[in-house]
C-alpha cells in the first residue's frame, strides 16, 4: 500500500488509458482559494517509487477528469467557473506539456515541482452553454481519440474532434424528457456493440441509448432506492452493467432482463460513489464509498470465469458436451476479498491501472490517494 497527500481537496481520478507500460493516474483538485491543479502520479512498480508532477488547471474546480484512449498527453476535465455571477460547469480538452507525456521521476516532495507548476494547453472548449452544466465527458472506448460524449443537465452530446483536438463540433444529441428537473448524474460508454451504446443515470433510473439513432433502448426505473452515482460495463460480458448509489448498494444488471438485478452487494454503510470492473479479470470489482472504505469483491458467479476459466455466454449452450461438464463443475463462490480502510474521508473515486491489472488507486475528498495491489494469493489463484 502506498499513499500520497495533496494540499487541496480532490474528487476526480482517472487512469491513463492510452497504450503504455507506465502505471499512471491523474488527479484533479478542488479549491476555491487556490489555483486548481492536475497531479500526474507515476508508479515505478519494480522499485516501488511514486513520482508526482503538477500542472496548473486555472480554469476552476475539477469535478471530472478523463484520459484519451489514443493520446496519453490529452485529457478532458469538467470544471466550475463563475459566469455572470452564476456558477456553471464546463467541459474542455487539454494537452500536457510534451516533456511530461512519458512521466517525471521527481520526488513527490520536490518543492520546485510543486511551487512552479506548468500550465496545461487548452485545445478546445466543449461549449455546452446552451445545454446546461456538464457532469462528465466520456471518450469513445478503444477509439482513435476523435469522439467524446458530454452529459450536460438533461442532454447527451456526441462530439467530433478534429485531428489535433483543437476543435469540437456536436454531431448528434439526445434529450432526457419528462416531468421535473431531469439531470444526468453519471454515464458510461459501452466498449461492446462497436461502441454504439451508452448507459446513463438520472435520479434513481438507468437508461441505455443507441448512439446511431440517439434513441433510448432500455430503462431501468428505480434501479436504486436513491440517487444512482456511477456505472460501469463488464469488459468481457457485453450485456452486464454495474451500478451504485446513495442507497449504499452495488447492483449488477443484465440489460436484456431489467426486471431485477442479477446480484446485489450491500457491504457499504453510506453512499457508494464509484464502481469499477477490472479490465482483464472481470470478477474483480472495486467500490468506493462515503463510509471512507474501499471494498474489493470477487464476483466470480456472474463473471466470464464462473468455473475458474474464461467462458463466453455463447459457450454455455445446452449442448451435450457442455451439459456433461457443468454437472461436474460448481460455480465458485462470490466473496469480499478485502476491505481497505486507509482513508479518513469520503472515497469519491476508485480506478484500476490500465497498465497493471493487479494494481488500483482510490481517492478521498481530503486529498489522499492510496495505491493498492490485489492480494498475491488471489492473483495466483486466478492465474493458475
Amino acid at each position: 500500500m502506498y499513499q500520497l497527500y495533496f494540499v487541496l481537496q480532490a474528487r476526480a481520478l482517472t487512469s491513463q488509458t492510452a497504450e503504455s507500460d507506465a502505471i499512471r493516474f491523474l488527479v484533479g483538485t478542488q479549491s476555491l482559494k487556490f489555483d486548481n491543479q492536475i497531479h500526474i502520479i507515476d508508479f515505478d512498480d519494480e522499485n516501488n517509487i511514486i513520482s508526482k508532477s503538477v500542472l496548473q488547471h486555472q480554469a476552476g474546480e475539477i469535478w471530472h477528469i478523463s484520459a484519451s484512449p489514443a493520446d496519453k498527453a490529452v485529457l478532458t476535465t469538467c470544471y466550475n467557473k463563475t459566469s455572470e455571477s452564476r456558477v456553471v460547469t464546463c467541459g474542455a480538452v487539454w494537452r500536457m506539456p510534451p516533456e511530461w507525456e512519458s512521466g517525471s521521476h521527481e520526488s513527490p516532495d520536490d518543492p520546485h515541482n510543486s511551487h512552479n507548476p506548468q500550465n496545461l494547453e487548452l485545445l478546445c472548449h466543449l461549449d455546452n452553454s446552451s445545454h446546461g452544466n456538464a457532469s462528465c465527458v466520456l471518450w469513445e472506448p478503444m477509439g482513435d481519440g476523435k469522439h467524446v460524449i458530454s452529459l450536460a443537465d438533461n442532454h447527451a452530446l456526441l462530439w467530433d474532434l478534429t485531428e489535433s483536438s483543437t476543435q469540437a463540433t456536436i454531431s448528434s444529441s439526445a434529450t432526457l424528457e419528462g416531468k421535473g428537473q431531469l439531470k444526468f448524474t453519471a454515464g458510461k460508454w459501452s466498449p461492446h456493440h462497436n461502441c454504439t451504446q451508452l448507459a446513463t443515470a438520472n435520479d434513481t433510473a438507468i437508461r441505455g441509448w443507441d448512439l446511431r439513432t440517439m434513441s433510448q433502448i432500455y430503462c431501468i426505473e428505480n434501479a436504486h432506492g436513491q440517487l444512482v452515482r456511477d456505472l460501469d460495463f463488464n469488459p468481457n460480458k457485453q450485456y452486464y452493467l454495474a451500478s451504485c448509489g446513495d442507497d449504499c448498494k452495488v447492483k449488477f444488471w443484465d440489460v436484456r432482463n431489467i426486471n431485477e438485478p442479477v446480484k446485489t452487494l450491500e457491504e457499504h454503510s453510506h453512499w457508494v460513489w464509484s464502481v469499477r470492473f477490472n479490465h482483464s479479470h472481470d470478477q474483480l470489482v472495486l467500490t468506493g464509498s462515503s463510509d471512507s472504505r474501499v471494498i474489493l469483491s470477487n464476483m466470480v458467479s456472474i463473471s466470464s470465469e464462473p468455473f475458474g476459466h474464461l467462458v463466453d455466454d455463447d459457450d454455455l449452450s445446452d449442448g451435450e458436451d457442455n451439459h456433461q461438464d457443468e454437472k461436474t463443475k460448481e460455480p465458485l463462490q462470490d466473496s469480499i476479498i478485502s476491505t481497505y480502510e486507509e482513508h479518513e474521508d469520503s472515497v469519491y473515486a476508485v480506478e484500476w491501472s490500465s497498465a497493471d491489472p493487479w494494481l488500483f488507486a482510490s481517492l478521498s475528498y481530503d486529498g489522499r490517494l492510496v495505491i493498492n495491489r490485489v492480494p498475491r494469493a488471489l492473483k495466483y489463484h486466478i492465474l493458475l
